[in-house]
């Protein structure tokens, strides 16, 4: 049996991450207070159901508090748990609210917008640590749909996932990145005129990075670093470890520096490449 549990912010995609779940053949249950979570595992396994996601949330009230637990639990019942957050920016949930005049489930008549979304973020603080957690802040929902599969592709074991985030720092750092490295001090394909339209995945820009003997250094230095302390993280007992390589747009330095990365990486540890700053 594989059960998946998603959790995080109002606005932050989970109705779209729950609409993947269920395409991908999941019974689907949203809103389930956590302590109902063994009872329903038992019913649907004696149902016949091999494949369930859940969506829990500040919705749940106070017993939210207790999904860390419930989560051990869980997992001496059923062989793949996974456990995926979505986050997103102030910024960006005020405006999704607004576009959507729907209120907030914290909202009433003493709270701003803003401030059930401050109360929301300190009660939901524990539970973004205990799995994937995805920044939406700057996706669309069909790129969320599509890293929602990536998640959902990842084969269960006790090995990390290491996930390669690249992205422009004129759109602000993504909050799920564990470690941030800023290649900014690199010489830029941008200014070249040819090469501006192109990604750091297109042949002429990497020609052009590879050039550049501080690049290779940087790559080589960024990856003594992850290789190095991977081992740490793996010994607490982290499930995911996410890297994030900023340049100023997001396109060529931080594209190409991610994807060398995660080639490098790729036998020890189960790696992911993101681009969050071009489609």
């Amino acid at each position: 049996m594989q059960l998946v549990i998603i959790s995080g912010l109002s606005g932050s995609g989970k109705s779209v991450a729950l609409n993947v779940m269920e395409d991908c053949g999941h019974y689907v249950v949203d809103n389930l207070p956590s302590a109902l979570l063994p009872q329903l595992v038992t019913h649907l396994r004696g149902a016949g159901y091999q494949r369930i996601a859940v969506a829990i949330d500040v919705r749940s009230g106070s017993g939210i508090a207790a999904l860390p637990r419930q989560l051990e639990t869980l997992r001496s019942m059923v062989r793949d748990v996974r456990f995926l957050f979505l986050d997103a920016r102030d910024d960006t949930l005020i405006a999704r609210f607004s576009e959507t005049r729907r209120k907030h489930p914290l909202g009433d008549d003493s709270l701003t917008l803003g401030e059930a979304i401050a109360r929301e973020r300190e009660a939901l603080a524990l539970v973004a640590e205990l799995g994937h957690r995805i920044d939406t802040s700057d996706l669309s929902a069909n790129t969320l749909r599509n890293w929602v599969k990536s998640f959902m592709n990842l084969e269960a074991g006790s090995q990390i996932t290491l996930l390669f985030e690249s992205f422009g720092f004129k759109y602000g750092i993504p909050v799920d990145a564990d470690l941030v490295f800023d290649v900014r001090c690199l010489p830029n394909p941008h200014y070249d005129p040819v090469l501006r339209p192109l990604t750091g995945r297109d042949q002429p820009v990497i020609d052009f990075l590879e050039r550049v003997p501080e690049v290779g250094r940087m790559v080589g230095d960024i990856y003594a670093f992850v290789a190095s302390w991977l081992p740490s993280y793996v010994n607490d007992n982290r499930s995911y470890l996410t890297v994030a390589i900023g340049c100023t747009g997001g396109q060529h330095r931080s594209v190409y520096i991610a994807e060398q990365l995660a080639e490098r990486l790729r036998d020890s540890a189960r790696v992911l490449v993101r681009h969050r700053s071009f489609k």
